[in-house]
């Protein structure tokens, strides 16, 4: 067993983050295989950004000191991955990415946005 694997932080037993996490290298390996042309490097940066964006706003939101502070990371989280979807919507339209990529991107995408907001909404009512 290495290191890594006997040191852990709370955020990484969310479930959440765990599928975020998953999410973001989906789209980083999606990146890897689009053919665009240089001059949209810019468009291609931000996907890569935004969808790392989920897991990492989950991770600091879970250190915060408040659940306030929290729920308003997860919503971040939220906000990050409607971008990604977003992004490659456009990229679709570009066909710099097959439909059935993107399907299964917002299929993912919908299962996220569906446990930030039962997350949220438990958050809430625990407060």
């Amino acid at each position: 067993m290495s290191v890594a694997e006997k040191t852990h932080f709370s955020f990484q037993e969310l479930k959440v983050w765990q599928k975020a996490v998953l999410f973001s290298e989906a789209v980083i390996r999606l990146i890897d295989k689009i053919e665009a042309p240089r001059k949209h490097y810019r468009l291609i940066e931000q996907l890569e950004s935004a969808s790392a964006s989920v897991a990492l706003n989950i991770a600091e939101g879970k250190g915060r000191q408040t659940t306030k502070e929290f729920i308003q990371y997860l919503y971040i989280a939220r906000g990050s991955l409607f971008e990604v979807v977003t992004l490659l919507i456009l990229f679709s339209r570009l066909e710099w990415i097959e439909e059935t990529e993107l399907a299964k991107i917002q299929d993912n995408s919908l299962e996220i946005t569906k446990m930030l907001n039962s997350l949220i909404k438990s958050m809430k009512k625990s407060r």
